[in-house]
């Protein structure tokens, strides 16, 4: 039985999210459908790359990831579908695959839309669901289209480093209010050299240690931690680091800054000082 992942911005205020599975279990009735999240911000690359990369780990060689993102970013003509460390993943022409694979991904095809055809999430999923039933089906992927490396290329949101620190952008804010950064626990190591750092961020709150667990520091105390994906995490013991101390991911209304999404600078910081 084929797995297909879902992830999208869609929400789940509507009727959406259960008519894409409705149309996926149409082309492909005996794949299982499950969701990895529906709440990602609108246009917000870094953090469908952050949960994407986090979440498609921990699935088995095979399974379809569909991910919905900012699927009309230009007027759509084709879809991507992807095949990368023995999985699949479909989504827009808009740079986001290669984000989530780091680089260009070992093998990828461009679907056409049809001219005739709606350019709508549905006519979006038919063509991913046609694509992953003949996958299953053991067709390989070159047998769907010719492979190309001319897509969209953009690069993951990178820490700054230099000889004494490290200075990270908060990525995602998850249901706790807890703070993700993009700083990884082998980047935090390498540049750390087992010298004592200092954690620094808004309001100049400081903190000098990696906790394991919330629980290492009394309720209300503030801590940092790498998280079970390995990204630095700025919380606070059953409180709202974000809320408490002012702290904001990416925000659509940056995207009408003058150089739109290129304008990273907007994100809020957070540094590291190596002593």
């Amino acid at each position: 039985m084929s797995i297909i992942t879902l992830t999208s911005d869609i929400g789940m205020q509507d009727y959406l999210v259960g008519a894409i599975k409705g149309q996926l279990w149409q082309y492909c009735p005996e794949c299982h459908v499950t969701d990895i999240t529906h709440h990602i911000s609108p246009f917000n690359l870094p953090q469908a790359t952050y949960i994407c990369k986090s979440a498609f780990a921990y699935f088995p060689l095979g399974t379809f990831h569909f991910v919905l993102i900012n699927l009309f970013d230009r007027r759509p003509d084709h879809v991507l579908v992807a095949e990368h460390n023995g999985q699949y993943i479909g989504c827009a022409d808009n740079g986001l695959l290669t984000m989530i694979a780091g680089g260009m991904p070992d093998k990828v095809i461009k679907i056409p839309l049809d001219k005739q055809a709606p350019k709508n999430t549905f006519t979006i999923i038919q063509l991913l669901a046609a694509a992953a039933r003949e996958l299953s089906r053991g067709k390989a992927l070159g047998e769907l289209g010719p492979l190309t490396q001319s897509i969209t290329v953009k690069h993951n949101l990178q820490p700054l480093v230099g000889d004494d620190f490290i200075e990270g952008q908060i990525i995602h804010i998850d249901s706790f209010e807890n703070v993700v950064v993009n700083i990884t626990r082998d980047q935090f190591d390498a540049q750390r050299k087992k010298r004592p750092f200092r954690i620094f961020f808004r309001r100049n709150e400081v903190i000098s240690q990696i906790s394991e667990t919330y629980a290492d520091v009394a309720e209300g105390q503030k801590l940092a931690l790498f998280n079970a994906a390995g990204y630095l995490e700025i919380a606070i013991n059953k409180g709202n680091a974000a809320g408490l101390f002012g702290l904001q991911g990416f925000r659509r209304d940056q995207l009408t800054q003058p150089t739109g999404y290129q304008q990273l600078s907007y994100y809020q910081t957070v540094r590291i000082i190596f002593q």
